[in-house]
């Protein structure tokens, strides 16, 4: 029987175990031993886990998707078995979703504007700063024409 499907009987500890003795042994064990486990799908956290996922919660690539092109990665809630509460539960993300965007819309704008007041104050004040005449190089002095 391999070594891995010796560990793999042990579950999770195993190799939690088995990483953390890499690791106290030479550092680049133990880090290869991590990326294999988390690569492997063996902690619950790599690729193979998260496709699963979404394949559950509904998400398949170049699906269209009834949410927001914002949040597709959001997973859609589970059905509470009531329909009508379903619903209103649908109805109020929508709308929670509409006043944030709004809500951001409305934080540009203020940031926009608050720009332009900054911009147009400067504009203002180098149009009204006293003109020192024409600027001269540091070459001395100038012949004096006749």
């Amino acid at each position: 029987m391999p070594i891995v499907a010796r560990i793999d009987e042990l579950g999770k500890p195993a190799w939690i175990a088995l990483m953390i003795f890499g690791f106290c042994v030479f550092w680049p064990l133990g880090l290869a031993i991590l990326a294999f486990a988390i690569w492997s799908g063996r902690m619950g956290c790599g690729r193979a886990r998260a496709m699963n996922r979404w394949e559950r919660d509904g998400w398949q690539p170049g699906s269209n998707n009834t949410r927001s092109a914002g949040a597709w990665w959001q997973p859609q809630p589970r059905s509470s078995g009531n329909r009508a509460f379903d619903e209103y539960r649908t109805e109020t993300l929508r709308r929670l979703e509409e006043e944030q965007k709004e809500f951001h819309d409305f934080l540009d704008r203020l940031r926009m504007a608050k720009d332009k007041q900054e911009f147009d104050q400067f504009m203002a004040e180098r149009r009204n700063r006293p003109d020192t005449g024409p600027r001269t190089t540091d070459q001395g002095p100038q012949p004096q024409q006749s």
